[in-house]
């Protein structure tokens, strides 16, 4: 395939030079098959080089980072899990803030949901990993996870029971025999491991949900409408799965706070993405991209348009930035 060409934004004149990047992973700076092509690890490593700071802000857990570990400089930080986590890559991985969704509020979003749309199931992300209920598709989960009702992965006394083999604990039990025992496939792109315990209380980063027949879009604005007043819900999966965060935690809000502690305005951001995730953080940017495989609400919250990620969108911007600087920042 050749490089569809990478339309700037609109109103180049309000540009300014830029000081720092942020681009989701999946379906963005990566490729289908989950890999970072050379190409953009060389326009990554030239922007650091040009003293632009790189973020990386994804959905993904710390621990599913280990693709891009090596393509992080400088700071060596990225934000993980639609902004609740903050983990340092040059540490192994080791996650150094946390935005939790407090247990209480994730089981009364557990039992909204339940309530509107019958056939949800769910998985629950912790600092320490993913725990999950037997429905659940069993797509990319840690084979140590606990299988059980929401309910009782989200009991007070929940962490307090986790050990390597839990074995005759009969609640948690799942399709694939204990929980300590439980199968799938595993991350194919070499999870790291979060160099240790940080968050010994295991807080809850992340709420899962999924439904097997419902549009995904449709089951967003079903969730929204039910419980929007609980939890911030947003989508990046093609599936109908939902990803659901404590009130006011997203991407944009997580960069924000890491750019005003570098003294950096959301002028100076380019952000790229391409699903309902990212939106936040694209309006939030003063200069933002979407990915020619975008979603249509990404579309149509960006003023610029780049090539898919299979063609190596992102690297495509830089590469111009490098050379021209952003139209009207006077480089």
């Amino acid at each position: 395939m050749t490089d569809a060409p990478a339309t700037p934004p609109r109103a180049p004149g309000t540009a300014v030079a830029p000081r720092l990047i942020a681009t989701d992973l999946d379906g963005t700076l990566l490729h289908d098959d989950k890999t970072v092509s050379d190409r953009t690890i060389a326009a990554l490593a030239a922007a650091e080089q040009a003293g632009i700071e790189v973020f990386f802000v994804t959905g993904r857990p710390a621990r599913w980072m280990g693709v891009v570990s090596d393509h992080v400089h400088g700071h060596g930080l990225a934000i993980c899990a639609n902004g609740a986590a903050v983990v340092d890559l040059h540490r192994g991985g080791r996650i150094v803030e946390v935005s939790p969704l407090e247990r209480t509020v994730a089981l009364a979003v557990v039992e909204a949901l339940r309530g509107a749309a019958p056939g949800t199931s769910f998985a629950v992300e912790r600092t320490g990993g993913i725990h999950y209920e037997p429905q659940y598709p069993p797509l990319l989960l840690d084979p140590a996870a606990v299988v059980a009702p929401a309910e009782k992965l989200l009991a007070e006394d929940f962490v307090s029971t986790l050990c390597p083999h839990p074995a005759g604990h009969d609640e948690y039990q799942g399709p694939d025999g204990p929980s300590g025992g439980a199968t799938g496939p595993v991350d194919p792109t070499g999870p790291i491991d979060p160099a240790g315990p940080a968050f010994p209380e295991q807080p809850v980063i992340k709420l899962l949900a999924h439904h097997p027949e419902l549009d995904p879009d449709a089951f967003l604005t079903l969730a929204r409408t039910t419980a929007g007043d609980l939890a911030s819900f947003t989508r990046s999966s093609p599936t109908a799965l939902l990803e659901i965060s404590g009130p006011g935690v997203s991407k944009a809000g997580t960069l924000a706070r890491c750019c005003a502690e570098r003294g950096i305005s959301p002028q100076e951001v380019v952000a790229f993405g391409d699903m309902p995730n990212d939106i936040e953080m694209l309006t939030w940017a003063g200069t933002s991209y979407a990915m020619a495989n975008a979603h249509p609400d990404v579309l149509s919250a960006t003023t610029g348009r780049t090539a898919s990620n299979n063609d190596d969108g992102v690297a495509a911007v830089i590469e111009r930035i490098l050379r021209h600087g952003l139209p009207g920042c006077g480089r």
